[in-house]
């Protein structure tokens, strides 16, 4: 059998005294890949923010109308590539819920007009035609819609549900995932690899229940507390660990708040555990009712 090999000083590595009871049941977190996905299009949106220098660069070699053309044309596509940015993380939100609103704002296709208008800023001179402004920034709009893609225009997963269920569910799970978004982050400021690895085996838990919410909305009104009250609780107490620990080191602290984390994620875990065996549970009855009623009729299955 395959075995995680290491050492004292590796990140992972029981603190003294944290060791496990014998015989005491164990849980296997989920795979460091569990609830991720590769960054599409990461590379290419943060290239984005390297092309407009070479107009800052030229802005400051000609005269006046130069330094407008060429400093005005570094800020569209600026701002060009930081709307593709903030929509490629939009598209991968969406992408990774089976319910979803689509973006309220096409931020890809706005930054693909941006990326146009500054393009065509950009090759603009007053002694020379406009065909060949026209032509850059139309090339460049182009060519940015399809590396990038559009943004989503319509909802997902929200066909033949009650638009008002389906609506509550979205709220919930977008406040939930912000929550575990601002966890993550106060932790990763304090540079502790093993309080990181906790969050991210809670965050894939915690995501496992939003996914059996989104396949069933009923499922929303025994989870509420968990998205919200558990959720913001642990929040308040991630932000107030982070300020103690950062100050003191304080080990205490450090050990009450790593068991915390992992109280929650046992209760997540264990709910989600039984949302899924309730439609299990709630499936057999449907079926063996739709049994009985077949064979009241006469209709035997071969």
């Amino acid at each position: 059998m395959s075995q995680r090999f290491g050492g004292k000083f590796s990140p992972d590595a029981a603190r003294p005294g944290a060791a496990k009871a014998p015989g005491s049941p164990t849980r296997e977190p989920p795979p460091d890949w569990a609830g991720k996905r590769p960054a599409p299009s990461g590379a290419r949106s943060n290239l984005l923010f390297v092309l407009p220098f070479p107009f800052a660069i030229n802005a400051f070699r000609g005269d006046t109308l130069d330094l407008t053309l060429n400093l005005g044309a570094f800020g569209l596509l600026m701002l060009a590539a930081w709307l593709t940015r903030e929509g490629v993380r939009a598209q991968r939100a969406y992408d990774a819920r089976r319910v979803a609103r689509r973006p309220a704002i096409p931020r890809k296709l706005f930054g693909s007009g941006l990326i146009g208008l500054g393009l065509a800023l950009g090759g603009f001179a007053p002694e020379a035609s406009l065909i060949n402004p026209l032509v850059f920034g139309l090339l460049g709009g182009v060519l940015h819609v399809l590396a990038f893609g559009p943004d989503p225009l319509k909802d997902k997963g929200m066909e033949g549900v009650e638009a008002f269920q389906t609506e509550r569910v979205a709220r919930a799970v977008e406040e939930a995932e912000a929550y575990l978004t601002e966890m993550r982050d106060t932790l990763r400021r304090l540079g502790d690899r093993q309080l990181l690895g906790k969050m991210d085996d809670f965050a894939a838990h915690a995501r496992s229940m939003f996914r059996a919410v989104e396949d069933d909305p009923r499922n929303l009104t025994t989870a509420r507390r968990y998205l919200g009250v558990y959720l913001l609780g642990a929040r308040d107490a991630t932000v107030k660990f982070s300020e103690v620990y950062a100050r003191s080191k304080d080990a205490g602290a450090r050990a009450d708040y790593l068991a915390l984390i992992d109280d929650l994620d046992s209760n997540f875990n264990a709910r989600t555990q039984a949302l899924l065996s309730n439609d299990r549970t709630a499936l057999e009855i449907e079926m063996e009712v739709l049994r009985d009623r077949l064979a009241r009729e006469g209709v035997r299955p071969e």
